[in-house]
């Protein structure tokens, strides 16, 4: 369709990313328009509105994956907000985003420089250990590994705007040789009340550098290149652990790898008149234009 931009977030200097098609004025598409459009694509797409309550927000976004409509979608969201920017729809720097999650507040940060990226706010995280033996050993066997692979740590369920399963392992050798039963994925993870298993390993803990991998509950595809929403998760479960400390510094997650698209998301917590606990934290990356309108 002629009014569909494509574009590229949380790209790397690798290349990688994950694709987002974006309808900036989506006045004229219902519900089942937006969904064929989204099948048609393949990918999360965003649907742009104006809001319901201009005194708060600017816009409003609607996501939908090949099977739903989502609450919320990291990637896109911060893909979108850049590409407001870079058409001149956006007036500044930053905005107020309505989602069906709650109201989103994005930046636009080092505009012009080669380091041009984008945050978008995240609500704190809450964590859960996951202690019952059962639910551990369907972990083990979905994921096709053993106890000897995991991490020394708790398993997590971990929620800032929709709940992951944080699985730790001892290695990013481990995680990228993952070959997961996705015939029982949906099962599991209906079980554990999470809407997808974030397998992860430490790559550096003085670089805050974090390796980690997404199997989606029911996307209508098997594995995610970058998860933002996700990756938001595992930062407050790296804190839960003692893995690192909740300061300002920023993390970055890798993720995409072991598909060919190696990815990079970032996220601070956000620290702001919140004392020594975190408010909640900022979802940042870097989007690049692939094409359109078309």
């Amino acid at each position: 369709m002629s009014d569909v931009i494509l574009i590229n977030v949380f790209v790397s200097p690798e290349g990688g990313g994950s694709f987002a098609p974006v309808v900036l004025d989506a006045g004229g598409y219902d519900e089942a328009g937006m969904l064929e459009l989204t099948r048609s694509h393949g990918h999360e797409s965003t649907f742009v509105f104006p809001p319901t309550n201009p005194g708060e927000a600017d816009y409003r976004f609607r996501f939908f994956v090949p099977r739903q409509e989502m609450n919320m979608c990291g990637h896109a969201t911060v893909g979108t907000l850049w590409l407001l920017h870079k058409v001149g729809k956006l007036r500044g720097t930053q905005a107020g985003i309505e989602t069906l999650s709650g109201l989103v507040h994005g930046f636009v940060r080092d505009v012009g420089t080669p380091g041009e990226y984008t945050e978008i706010t995240q609500p704190a995280g809450r964590i859960e250990e996951l202690t019952s033996r059962e639910a551990r050993q369907a972990i083990l066997d979905v994921l096709r590994i053993t106890e000897a692979d995991l991490s020394p740590l708790p398993i997590y369920n971990a929620v800032t705007s929709r709940m992951k399963t944080l699985v730790p392992l001892r290695n990013s050798k481990i995680l990228d040789a993952l070959t997961p039963d996705f015939s029982r994925m949906e099962s599991l993870c209906t079980s554990l009340g999470c809407t997808g298993l974030y397998p992860f390993a430490v790559h550096s803990l003085s670089d805050l550098v974090f390796d980690a991998r997404q199997f989606p509950k029911a996307s209508g595809f098997p594995e995610d290149v970058a998860t933002g929403i996700a990756a938001t998760a595992l930062a407050f479960g790296l804190v839960a652990y003692g893995l690192i400390p909740c300061d300002e510094k920023r993390l970055t997650v890798r993720q995409g790898r072991a598909m060919g698209r190696p990815s990079e998301i970032f996220v601070r917590f956000d620290l702001q008149g919140a004392g020594s606990q975190p408010r909640g934290c900022f979802l940042g990356g870097r989007t690049v234009l692939t094409g359109g309108p078309r």
